[in-house]
């Protein structure tokens, strides 16, 4: 059956396709044990240092492991939910509630200085080789050398040379650094900051490749719970458990990540039971679950939010006026309860609202036309412009969200053109910064004031995606990030969200939060700041 045949089909062929073995006799014994996903797109890439696309992220933990990760705690609005702890706990190396994975115990010196991680012993990759602390070495000398997102990571740790990365025994590693950086230890336990397999990784190594670049495009190498069985880009991702894996056995054996485009589709599959979860579904989809035998949708607080790029090297957007002109132009409150159907808040701050040192009190953006047209008088443009929003087809609320703000544009005088981008080429847009204006669905992971304002608006970060370049904005956050006194980090924080805000590198829309769609008898689900699934966690019953 081919994939054509699947989006008309519905649910029924779906499973045939989806579930190894299709429709045989051994169906529901294999079903039992098989998690099927129904995603916009398979990941654009296997590596962390080449992509972050939303297939990447649901995926790469199920190969890969950290040093350490948040321990969890219950959901107090959603039971059976369970989601990171953020609290502070001074009492705690780092001063987090962490625990560790394939770290078994660390510290973190009193001037914030060095982190020093004691691994497990007799852990193995999903190729059969044991971990020590020439992989962790070897994972941080590829960040630099690949320059990636490694070069972002590394620079937020602090670390300005691979040389800072120590090995200390067959299984002690430590991160020393110059300045004090709070974050140090939490930040090793980013999506981003996977242990790989060194020995595997340099074996499939070549002269023009020397950090196996294009053997981890599309093949892994880590200590995860799953292991690759298969990747066929616009197709398929299918991974299976490990028996020799370290730590708790996955429930699911087998987990198919299919490239299903449409939500529509996504939905059928789900409500005819040929998938335990389909992703981005359209508020209307999500709506539709109520009630229904099979489904059912779990909701919680979230970091995500949902804002438009305003490309700071597209004119008019390099004027600040122009930018701020966009924002009171921005029908929020009509988009949360006609698009977005009740799904989430107006987006007021520039990370998620229960982040520490996160404030709303310099946003000034309610919807205001005639501010807005004064603003682009002021700028120069009192008869408008014309520009172009690039939106994801995968994610179903773009679509009518653009149609929306191409109206609210239009009575200031803004022509808007409107372009779809499948899901990988949007992505690839994204990163590349090709567009002047850009729909962005994201969450800074790193629970932290510093760490969010530097992902997304210092201006070496690869995530600064507005191309957004204030010295002021750049300083404060570089001061957040090299103190362990918290009243002047807090105050450093402070500051840049008022400088940043006004600067407007944002057209900001909502804080989205996070829905899963899924089949009543799948259970296990933990929210994470960075939004991915993570296969291990679930099991049907």
């Amino acid at each position: 059956m081919s994939r054509r045949s699947l989006m008309q089909s519905g649910a029924a062929a779906g499973a045939a396709l989806l579930l190894p073995g299709g429709l045989g006799g051994a169906m529901a014994q294999t079903r039992a044990k098989t998690l099927a996903i129904a995603a916009p797109a398979t990941p654009l890439s296997l590596d962390v240092e080449n992509s972050l696309s939303l297939g990447t992220i649901d995926t790469v933990g199920a190969f890969y492991d950290y040093l350490i990760e948040f321990d969890t705690i219950p959901d107090p609005k959603a039971p059976g939910v369970l989601r990171e702890n953020l609290a502070a706990d001074k009492s705690k190396p780092g001063g987090y509630n962490l625990r560790g994975k394939l770290a078994e115990k660390w510290e973190f010196s009193a001037d914030g200085k060095t982190a020093r991680f004691h691994l497990r012993k007799g852990v193995t990759s999903n190729h059969g080789n044991p971990l020590t602390a020439a992989d962790v070495k070897y994972t941080f000398d590829r960040k630099f050398e690949v320059k990636g997102a490694g070069a972002f990571m590394t620079g937020v740790m602090g670390l300005a040379s691979k040389d800072q990365v120590k090995v200390e025994g067959d299984h002690t590693v430590s991160f020393n650094i110059d300045k004090p950086n709070p974050i140090l230890m939490i930040v090793c336990g980013h999506l981003a900051n996977p242990i790989f397999d060194a020995k595997k990784c340099k074996e499939m190594a070549t002269a023009d490749d020397p950090w196996a670049r294009k053997y981890l495009d599309t093949n892994v190498a880590g200590f995860g719970p799953y292991a690759l069985k298969e990747i066929t880009r616009g197709q398929q991702l299918v991974a299976t458990a490990r028996p020799d894996y370290y730590g708790p056995k996955p429930y699911f054996e087998t987990v198919i990540f299919r490239e299903v485009p449409a939500s529509a589709t996504r939905l059928s599959l789900l409500k005819g039971g040929a998938v335990d979860i389909a992703q981005y579904l359209s508020p209307t989809e999500m709506k539709s679950l109520a009630g229904d035998p099979k489904a059912t949708l779990t909701t919680v607080d979230a970091s995500q939010m949902l804002w438009i790029i305003l490309n700071n090297k597209f004119k008019p957007f390099d004027n600040a006026k122009i930018r701020q002109a966009m924002n009171y132009a921005m029908p929020r409150d009509a988009i949360i309860a006609t698009i977005l159907q009740g799904f989430g808040v107006k987006q007021t701050g520039l990370m998620p609202p229960f982040y520490p040192g996160a404030t709303d009190k310099f946003f000034t953006y309610d919807t205001d036309i005639a501010k807005a047209r004064a603003l682009l008088k002021e700028a120069g443009l009192p008869d408008g412009f014309s520009t172009v929003l690039a939106y994801n087809a995968g994610n179903p609320i773009e679509e009518p969200i653009a149609i929306m703000y191409q109206t609210a544009l239009k009575e200031i005088g803004i022509k808007l053109e409107l372009k779809k981008l499948p899901a990988g080429t949007f992505f690839d847009s994204l990163t590349k910064r090709t567009e002047p204006m850009i729909f962005s669905l994201d969450a800074p992971w790193t629970p932290d004031p510093g760490f969010s304002l530097n992902l997304y608006f210092k201006s070496t970060s690869f995530v600064d995606f507005a191309n957004y370049v204030s010295p002021e904005a750049d300083a404060l956050i570089d001061q957040s990030l090299s103190t362990l006194v918290e009243a002047d980090r807090m105050a450093a924080v402070t500051k840049a969200q008022e400088v940043i805000m006004r600067d407007a590198p944002w057209a900001m829309i909502a804080y989205s939060g996070y829905q899963l769609a899924h089949a009543k008898d799948i259970k296990g689900l933990v929210y994470y700041t960075s939004n991915r699934l993570s296969f291990q966690d679930f099991a049907r019953g």
